[in-house]
């Protein structure tokens, strides 16, 4: 493609690290969080720069496909159990962010003490870790966010309150329908959430993060400019901060795929790709509802006889805790025989080379967004199912915005039905213009991936910033037996 060859880049690396240029990364430990934000430290590190991975020990990343030169600090982040456990996502993010302060603080100042460091470029963090950004401005070193969802899901960030304080949260039922005006497209359905968080905990959060990015040196997004131009231009009005989408990480550097195994929990099915070898181009349909979502028992059952229904050959993700309350998914009696020799089940799945595959026609999907990005990368169209959180915002730029997919009709209590399933994907089946509109969206990424705009103009502004290098004195903790380099 465009990178230098493996022996260029090894001197290039060596000379820019050997000068200061290294970029700490600290991901939040939740994998659709974690995956672009390593996919980032990969591309930066085929560029030059020497890495170094700061993470919880709490869902500690996996290191097996990483470069063996990164740097691994592991942070003592303590969170009460019962807020692990609970679903309030608010209450945890932002007892993480308490937990995570003195030790990101400690091994940060280590890092930088240390004189064969080679000094701190930056931190890059994913805007979640609001504290540690500040923690890294406190010590002198320039820090950026990274938001892992889409531009849209950032700017509502933004606009929480203002939509607490006309009414529009929480949602009524008999409003679910109405539209927003100060954020369309949406509907007020599409800001449904499950979770226990209060809206005044929400809004303290989002408003927590939108002061960091406000704060900080520059915001990195998770997204293409080709869909998202609009939003990111917003931002960058409303914030005045340098702002870089960069999705795509995974086309323009090696060992970026970050998607091999669930946090060590389940490895990818990679007999998959060679089931896929032996269907037709275009004729299966891919089922994945992503690392965290749930289902109830119901839909499971449902969603199992409607692709049965459909007489189409599926690949479907079946990972553990997929329906809520239990450890695995039993399938309905009977199935198997009704499905025999056009379905294949794994536990996990190496998405990103499932979508490229040539026999993937269709993704149904509960559309969070590294599924949603990595479906218009390959060109494969989406049948959507959200079911919590900024899935719901999500499906509504691709069926109703962008037009390159369907929306599953749920007319009984939201939840699916064989029939529903059935319907929605025979629709996708006939639906020759969502194709072609997809189709159009992946040749202008492909573009925009060739011209690479956004990452050298991150790499440059990385690269003008001092580097941080000095010695501190007696960090309250001590450093982790892992090397800081």
């Amino acid at each position: 493609m465009l990178l230098p060859g493996p022996e260029t880049r090894d001197r290039v690396r060596e000379t820019m690290a050997e000068a200061g240029h290294r970029v700490v990364f600290f991901p939040f430990p939740y994998h659709g969080h974690s995956s672009p934000v390593l996919r980032l430290a990969s591309a930066l590190h085929a560029r030059g720069f020497a890495v170094t991975v700061f993470h919880t020990e709490f869902r500690a990343p996996d290191r097996a496909d990483s470069p063996a030169d990164y740097g691994w600090v592991s942070l003592p982040v303590e969170v009460p159990q019962e807020v692990v456990a609970s679903e309030d996502i608010a209450r945890l993010v932002t007892a993480m962010n308490a937990g995570c302060e003195e030790p990101f603080k400690d091994r940060l100042a280590a890092l930088l003490a240390a004189e064969e460091g080679g000094g701190v470029r930056c931190v890059i963090a994913d805007v979640i870790w609001y504290t540690a950004q500040a923690v890294a401005r406190d010590l002198g070193v320039p820090a950026l966010g990274i938001m892992t969802a889409s531009a849209a899901n950032f700017r509502l960030y933004m606009a929480f309150q203002t939509l607490i304080d006309k009414a529009y949260l929480p949602v009524q039922e008999a409003q679910k329908e109405d539209p927003v005006e100060e954020l369309p497209p949406y509907r007020l359905k599409d800001f449904l959430r499950h979770d226990a968080s209060s809206l005044a905990g929400f809004a303290e959060l989002f408003r927590q993060i939108v002061d960091g990015a406000r704060q900080s040196s520059g915001l990195i997004f998770n997204t293409l400019s080709t869909i998202e131009a609009t939003n990111l231009d917003r931002i960058r009005e409303d914030l005045s901060v340098p702002v870089f989408a960069v999705a795509a990480l995974h086309k323009l550097a090696p060992q970026a795929n970050a998607s091999s195994n669930l946090y060590g929990e389940t490895q990818a099915d990679r007999h998959c790709l060679g089931w896929l070898d032996t269907q037709e181009p275009g004729s299966v349909l891919y089922v994945s509802f992503g690392s965290l979502a749930a289902m109830d028992p119901h839909e499971f059952a449902e969603l199992a006889w409607g692709l049965a229904a459909s007489k189409r050959p599926f690949l479907w993700v079946v990972r553990p805790k997929l329906i809520r309350g239990f450890q695995s998914g039993e399938l309905p009696d009977g199935l198997e025989e009704e499905v025999r020799g056009r379905g294949m089940i794994v536990s996990w799945a190496p998405q990103v080379e499932v979508l490229a595959h040539p026999a993937v026609g269709a993704f149904f999907t509960h559309s969070g967004w590294n599924s949603t990005v990595e479906a218009i990368l390959e060109g494969v169209p989406m049948i959507c199912h959200p079911l919590d959180g900024d899935q719901y915002a999500n499906a509504r730029y691709v069926y109703h915005v962008w037009k390159v997919g369907v929306e599953v009709e749920t007319a009984a209590a939201g939840q699916l039905q064989r029939e529903e399933i059935k319907a929605a994907i025979e629709n996708m089946v006939d639906d020759k213009e969502i194709r072609e509109r997809i189709n159009g969206f992946k040749i202008a990424a492909e573009e925009a991936i060739k011209a690479q705009t956004d990452l050298t103009a991150l790499v440059d502004l990385i690269k003008s910033f001092e580097t941080s290098k000095r010695h501190i004195s007696s960090p309250r903790r001590s450093t982790s037996s892992e090397a800081l380099l």
